[in-house]
């Protein structure tokens, strides 16, 4: 946090590319993401920046604005609503100008570069801003070499283009992640374009993520990178089995979870009941949270030291999902399925899958799920929380 004094500085600097001054947050929000985007790619290499609002631009005093809890959260949850992407390393507080309450941003330069605004990648040189030429989304994207980043971000040797379903990320990846302006606009190659959405290193080298979500065979690389899907007739795991899925359910991410949800459509059973002239259709599991949930097992398990799959048992009386890897970071048994209480063990590919439509918005899945499994009379979701494992048991609705 800046201090008392350097808040004072920051808010006189008129001359300052290194402050933005904001009356307000719902006029301007737009704005403000821009400038977080902005300081987050730090062109200038000048470390980033900071965002007061409460304060006019034009004279650098206090507005007035009430500080509100409400408010400090809105611009809190700028870092994790899906628009900017990777997430913007930033700090929300409020500060004291003039004996006046303002809320303060602090933007730090991203480790992770090029971070992009819905699509566009913003950056400020000086007077200028507004959208990344090619050649500044060149030197961004240099940036991340030899930066040890999440396991999700690490090329693999030996792999090579060829290994990615190039039709694929041109059809359906490309025109889902970038503005459809700046897309065309782009002259940059396709090995510039997989590295500038963080899905190749700098040198066109096919990261874990651009495996993940693009690769023809992602288990020649990644070995877990599947799932195990297995229907019983029963409670027990050595009770007759009525289907099970282990070669179909590999491959590019986005048509994994769509076989997914295929699945799940036909193994679903709906009851119909009369009351009067309604009739009232209810399945035995809610397919809304069966989305939420497999797709957070994809999502958050661990690729980095498990070669197990995903698991997907389904029995007469319930539903299983078991992944490898514990809960992440700043995730605790306590804080789980809370607000701000998740974190990304794969941030790359969490953005990939918000890319696609398969997740709107962060950290809501869990809620979502037991939203679900309210609304349609089955009991909550169960968790398991494991040191190296975690699982969730979904119970059919009787």
């Amino acid at each position: 946090m800046r201090s008392a004094e350097e808040i004072v500085r920051l808010a006189a600097d008129l001359e300052s590319f290194e402050v933005e001054r904001k009356a307000s947050v719902k006029a301007v929000k737009k704005e403000i993401e821009e400038a977080i985007c902005a300081y987050s790619n730090d062109l200038p290499g000048a470390g980033g920046g900071v965002i007061l609002v409460g304060v006019t631009d034009r004279t650098g005093k206090p507005t007035g604005l009430p500080i509100t809890d409400e408010l400090l959260l809105s611009l809190t949850n700028i870092r994790s609503d899906g628009n900017i992407l990777p997430f913007p390393l930033m700090t929300v507080y409020k500060a004291v100008l003039d004996g006046k309450a303002i809320a303060v941003v602090e933007v730090e330069a991203s480790p992770n570069p090029p971070v992009e605004l819905r699509g566009r990648v913003c950056v400020r040189v000086g007077p200028r801003k507004g959208t990344a030429t090619r050649d500044e989304v060149r030197i961004l994207t240099e940036r991340r070499r030899g930066w040890d980043g999440p396991f999700d971000q690490r090329a693999i040797p030996g792999s090579t283009l060829r290994d990615l379903d190039l039709d694929l990320f041109r059809q359906e990846y490309l025109p889902s992640a970038v503005d459809p302006e700046v897309l065309s606009e782009n002259g940059r190659s396709v090995p510039e374009q997989l590295a500038a959405l963080h899905l190749a290193s700098p040198d066109g080298v096919p990261n874990v993520a651009g495996m993940l979500v693009l690769g023809h065979e992602p288990t020649t690389f990644v070995p877990g990178a599947y799932i195990q899907f297995l229907r019983v007739d029963g409670a027990e795991l050595t009770d007759p089995i009525i289907d099970r899925k282990d070669d179909t359910l590999v491959g590019p991410l986005p048509v994994v979870l769509r076989r997914i949800d295929e699945i799940t459509n036909a193994h679903i059973r709906v009851s119909t009941s009369l009351a009067g002239t309604v009739e009232t259709r209810r399945p035995d599991y809610p397919i809304a949270a069966m989305q939420q949930l497999l797709r957070n097992a994809v999502m958050h398990r661990n690729y980095e030291t498990s070669n197990a799959p995903v698991v997907w048992y389904w029995f007469t009386d319930r539903i299983e999902i078991h992944n490898p890897g514990g809960l992440f970071g700043r995730a605790t048994e306590a804080s789980f399925g809370s607000p701000g209480g998740n974190d990304y063990r794969n941030p790359t590919i969490a953005a990939a899958l918000h890319h696609l439509g398969f997740v709107q918005r962060f950290g809501m899945g869990i809620a979502l799920a037991r939203k679900a499994c309210r609304d349609n009379d089955n009991p909550a979701p169960e968790f398991i929380f494991g040191p190296s494992s975690f699982g969730v048991i979904v119970r059919r609705r009787t």
